[in-house]
C-alpha cells in the first residue's frame, strides 16, 4: 500500500503545470461556493435587520386579528399585565407598545391619509430607527403631547415644514366618532422607503390613546429580543405563553412572511449552486486523470506485465484523485478564505436596492461559518473520488498489450 500512495504522489508531481492549473481550477470553484454561501447568509443577516429594526420589531404582540382588520377597538388584552409580564422576560432586550390607526393629515396646502403610531419615544429609540432616520428638525420629546413626526414624502405632499400647524383626524374606537387636534411639525424623517416616508406619521402615545378613546390600551408592542434567532424560532415556549386570552405573539417570519420564503429559496439555490460546482469539480478532476493516464500508458502496461492486480491499478488512480483534491482543497480554503475576509472587512454595497419588499439600507458583509471550511470540501473530495471511478475502472482493466499497443 506505501508503494502505491507513493506512485500515485510521484505522478501527480510529475506534471506540476497540470496540477496546479487542475487545482487552481477545482479552488477557484471550491472558493467560489464558499463566497456564495458567506453571501447568502450576510444577505439574510442583513434583510433581516434591515426589515425588523427599520420600524416593525423582531416581533410583536397584537389581539387576534387585529393585523387583518386594524380595528381601532380590537386592542391588546390586558396590557398592563402582558407589559409587567414583558418587563420580567430574559430573553427580552426591549419592548414598546404603541397604538395604530388610521388618520389624516390636514394642512394649507393639502391633505393625505397616513397610518398614524402612537409611540414611547423613549423605548421606541431602542426598538427602531425612527429617530436615527429624522433628517429634518428633532425627534419626539416625551414630555410633549403636540409633537407629530411624519415623513419627508407626506411633508411635500401637504407642503409644510418643520414648525408649520398640522391637523389630525381619527375615529375613536367604538363609537367611531371623528376626533380632531392640532399638531406641530417637529420633525420629518427619511427611510428611504416610498410607502414609509408618505404614509407614516408618529405622535406621543399618551395622546393618541386619548383621541382614540382607547384608556391606557395598545394595539401592539414591539419587541427585541437579546438573540435575534430566538425571533425566528418558532418552537420556543415564549410564542404560546403570550398567546393566550384572545392576544397572538408573533415573530419576524410571521410578520414579515416573504423573508421566509427567501429563506428557503435560499437553501434551493444553495443546493442547485453546489450540484453546478461539483459537476464542474468531477468534470476538472476526471479530465485531468484521464490525461494523466494516457501519457503513463506505457508505465501502466508494465506494471500490468509484472502481475500488479487490478484493484491495484485503481487504487492507483484514486489515491492520484484523492491527492488532487487535497491539493484543489487547501487551495480553494485559502483563496476561499482571503476573498471573503477581504469583502467581510469592507463589505459590498447594495444600499438602495429592494429585494423581496425590503430595501437593503446597510453595507453587506459576507459572513464566514463552520460548514465553508468543513461540508464544501468534504464534499469536494467525495466527488474527486466519484470522478475517479471510471478512469479507475479504464486502468483496472487494462491489458498489458493494449497498454504497449496505445503507448507506441
Amino acid at each position: 500500500m506505501n508503494l502505491i500512495l507513493k506512485l500515485a504522489w510521484r505522478n501527480v508531481l510529475r506534471n506540476r503545470r497540470r496540477t496546479l492549473l487542475s487545482g487552481f481550477a477545482v479552488g477557484i470553484t471550491l472558493a467560489s461556493l464558499m463566497l456564495i454561501d458567506a453571501l447568502y447568509l450576510g444577505m439574510m443577516d442583513s434583510m433581516i435587520r434591515t426589515a425588523t429594526d427599520t420600524f416593525i420589531g423582531q416581533a410583536q404582540i397584537h389581539a387576534e386579528g387585529f393585523r387583518d382588520t386594524l380595528e381601532v377597538e380590537n386592542t391588546i388584552n390586558g396590557t398592563d399585565k402582558v407589559i409587567t409580564s414583558l418587563s420580567t422576560e430574559e430573553l427580552l432586550s426591549e419592548f414598546s407598545p404603541r397604538t395604530v390607526s388610521y388618520g389624516m393629515l390636514s394642512s394649507a396646502a393639502g391633505v393625505t391619509s397616513v397610518m398614524l403610531y402612537g409611540i414611547n419615544p423613549v423605548h421606541e429609540k431602542n426598538i427602531s430607527m425612527i429617530d436615527d432616520a429624522v433628517s429634518e428638525g428633532q425627534y419626539l420629546d416625551e414630555m410633549s403631547e403636540q409633537q407629530i413626526l411624519i415623513g419627508a414624502k407626506a411633508a411635500e405632499t401637504l407642503e409644510v415644514e418643520l414648525g408649520d400647524r398640522i391637523v389630525l383626524t381619527v375615529a375613536q374606537a367604538e363609537t367611531g366618532e371623528l376626533s380632531q387636534d392640532m399638531f406641530r411639525l417637529t420633525g420629518i424623517f427619511q427611510m428611504g422607503i416610498r410607502e414609509t416616508d408618505s404614509s407614516l406619521a408618529f405622535i406621543n402615545i399618551k395622546k393618541a390613546q386619548h383621541m382614540l378613546a382607547i384608556d391606557n390600551s395598545s394595539h401592539e408592542i414591539a419587541l427585541k429580543f437579546r438573540d435575534i434567532t430566538d425571533a425566528g424560532n418558532t418552537s420556543i415556549a415564549f410564542w404560546t405563553k403570550y398567546s393566550v386570552n384572545g392576544n397572538e405573539a408573533a415573530g419576524w417570519r410571521e410578520l414579515v412572511p416573504q423573508l421566509d420564503s427567501i429563506i428557503d429559496m435560499t437553501h434551493i439555490s444553495t443546493i442547485i449552486t453546489s450540484t453546478l460546482v461539483f459537476c464542474i469539480v468531477v468534470v476538472i478532476i476526471m479530465h485531468a486523470l484521464f490525461m494523466s493516464l494516457y501519457e503513463r500508458m506505457f508505465e501502466f502496461g508494465v506494471l500490468r506485465a509484472v502481475g500488479t492486480r487490478p484493484l491495484n491499478m485503481a487504487l492507483i488512480i484514486f489515491f492520484e484523485a484523492a491527492s488532487l483534491s487535497l491539493i484543489s482543497i487547501i487551495l480553494g480554503m485559502l483563496l476561499g478564505l482571503t476573498v471573503i475576509s477581504s469583502f467581510a472587512y469592507y463589505g459590498i454595497d447594495y444600499r438602495g436596492i429592494e429585494f423581496a419588499g425590503v430595501t437593503i439600507t446597510e453595507l453587506l458583509y459576507p459572513e464566514l461559518a463552520l460548514k465553508q471550511f468543513t461540508l464544501y470540501p468534504v464534499l469536494i473530495f467525495i466527488f474527486s473520488l466519484t470522478a475517479a471511478i471510471y478512469p479507475a475502472v479504464f486502468a483496472a482493466r487494462m491489458t498489458p498489450a493494449k497498454a504497449m499497443q496505445r503507448s507506441l
